[in-house]
């Protein structure tokens, strides 16, 4: 039973919720370092091109997310 730990569970939901901020945060500062709007670009122009090099970034910074609060 020591995998139902309450301490363990909330300390996880804190990290990921941290991580999630902390992705959402990077994506948006991102997003105003960008010339163009990303969303315009995207959905309405069909820049693939910049689709992939969005994803990436979100990768990207969500393995160092996960490196970071992992240890």
């Amino acid at each position: 039973m020591e995998y139902l730990n309450a301490k363990l569970i909330v300390a996880s939901i804190v990290y990921s919720v941290l991580g999630i901020l902390i992705l959402i945060l990077s994506f948006v500062v991102f997003d105003k370092l960008t010339p163009k709007t990303l969303w315009k670009e995207i959905i309405e122009e069909h820049n693939t091109a910049l689709a992939i090099v969005a994803g990436a970034f979100m990768l990207a910074v969500a393995l160092i997310i996960s490196a970071a609060i992992h240890g």
